[in-house]
């Protein structure tokens, strides 16, 4: 170790964080997790990270890759092993103005990609979270207010360049090694570090955002009544509905139903929303025309001893509505968790289902249940959540890794089908042998 300890040194131009320096504390944490990591690296060029893989592949300890951070099974830490951090690597630069291509650095947050798109009158589909980071998110999805008319933040890709388990520097394209471009649209971070992403970005507009409310008592209406209009709304409409908001009351909080018009015609965006606005008898609506960027809203950092748990999965449309039955009665009943449903379907669902490697594109919805609380709150909700989860089981489809507190094998198996995981598993054993990429919803070689 002490040997390669020296050559990191010599070889690593950003900086090398230890237990007892002063920046510790805050390097070892993520934003949802805490860790004591041996190291933390923090590269500031390719180069730097092929040292850091060497070292990390030299010195037998677990490996975690941090971007965002903001992974719920706290994968951007560890105890006892090395954080490769990337946020030194951030760069936003269209490199195409014709095409509208834009690289951005592996360690960016999308808060950062819209500020620096803004000024051109472009945007790339992503999540709705400023400080998520680029990686995470496209690595295994990114659904936000954009995803019905321009599919998933991976959908944009159109190229990555990749640190690999060996430290070499790899492109994947639907041209260059496109078994690996497949697999890392959906596949997470199993097979390397990706220091670049390649995206085709879109001119944008403002668009009308905002938040649509309905008594808790109308819950099952209006998630009905939702859901059917969405399925011949125009996909410029993206909306979530949101049921049991903890911070405004719980089961009698009132249901929120957000929305995105992505245009500024306000005819076409009142022809589009006004449908959910006749569903029941509204509270509040807020609908305004906002720039894009400010959609994007900050994420929320739990204070000390305060853990999110959450759990997804995906509802196609035969199951719609008797999932959101179940949905609005927990939803309203004694101490429910947060409830989120978001619309996919659109652009999602015209990808072929073997394209990429996130496996579920004829969803019409995901659903996403949280518990917020200090440890021993969590875990004496946890057999009151699990119950719900069973009630759902008939309706439900399959996981998604981003909206996941967990990362066991009943998870892996529900992110990616029996020949998904497969073919991801021989991508696996030709990148990373070894299994130095670990720190994820795991995929082992074959």
């Amino acid at each position: 170790m002490s040997s390669a300890l020296e050559t990191l040194r010599r070889d690593f131009g950003g900086d090398i964080i230890e237990p007892g320096g002063a920046e510790y504390e805050s390097a070892s944490r993520s934003v949802l997790a805490s860790g004591s990591p041996a190291y933390v690296l923090r590269p500031k060029s390719v180069g730097d990270v092929q040292a850091g893989v060497r070292f990390a592949a030299g010195a037998g300890l677990p490996l975690s890759v941090r971007g965002g951070g903001h992974a719920f099974p706290g994968f951007g830490t560890n105890n006892g092993g090395i954080v490769i951090d990337l946020g030194g690597l951030a760069n936003v630069e269209i490199v195409d103005g014709e095409r509208h291509l834009v690289r951005i650095g592996g360690g960016a947050t999308w808060g950062q990609v819209a500020a620096a798109l803004a000024p051109h009158g472009l945007a790339i589909s992503s999540g709705d979270t400023k400080s998520v980071g680029v990686g995470g998110l496209t690595l295994t999805g990114g659904i936000g207010w954009k995803v019905r008319k321009y599919g998933l933040a991976l959908d944009t890709v159109v190229a990555a360049e990749l640190v690999t388990a060996g430290a070499e520097v790899v492109r994947a394209s639907a041209a260059e090694n496109p078994e690996l471009f497949w697999a890392i649209r959906g596949g997470g971070g199993n097979f390397g570090i990706v220091t670049a992403f390649e995206f085709a970005a879109h001119p944008t507009t403002d668009v009308f955002y905002g938040r649509i409310t309905f008594p808790a008592a109308e819950a099952a209406t209006v998630l009905q009544g939702w859901a059917d209009h969405l399925r011949t709304a125009p996909e410029e409409l993206t909306s979530i509905a949101n049921v049991a908001n903890p911070f405004a009351g719980g089961a009698e909080a009132p249901v929120e139903i957000c929305v995105s018009f992505d245009g500024d015609d306000p005819g076409l965006a009142a022809k589009a929303i006004d449908p959910i606005r006749r569903l029941g008898t509204v509270i509040d609506d807020d609908v305004a025309l906002t720039p894009y960027a400010d959609t994007l809203v900050d994420g929320m950092i739990p204070p000390p001893g305060i853990r999110l748990v959450t759990r997804g999965a995906f509802v196609e449309k035969e199951s719609v509505s008797e999932a959101l039955r179940v949905l609005a009665e927990v939803g309203t009943s004694r101490r429910p968790p947060a409830i989120s449903v978001r619309s996919v379907g659109g652009a999602v669902s015209r990808v072929p289902g073997d394209a990429t490697a996130y496996a579920y594109r004829q969803a019409e919805l995901m659903v996403v249940t949280t518990i917020v609380g200090p440890e021993p709150v969590v875990e004496a909700a946890g057999p009151a959540l699990a119950a719900i989860w069973r009630r759902l089981a008939p309706h439900v489809d399959g996981a998604y890794a981003n909206f996941l507190a967990s990362a066991t094998e009943e998870d892996v198996a529900a992110i990616y089908p029996t020949e998904t995981y497969r073919r991801l598993a021989a991508v696996k054993q030709q990148y990373d042998p070894g299994n130095l990429f670990a720190g994820n919803h795991n995929v082992r070689p074959r």
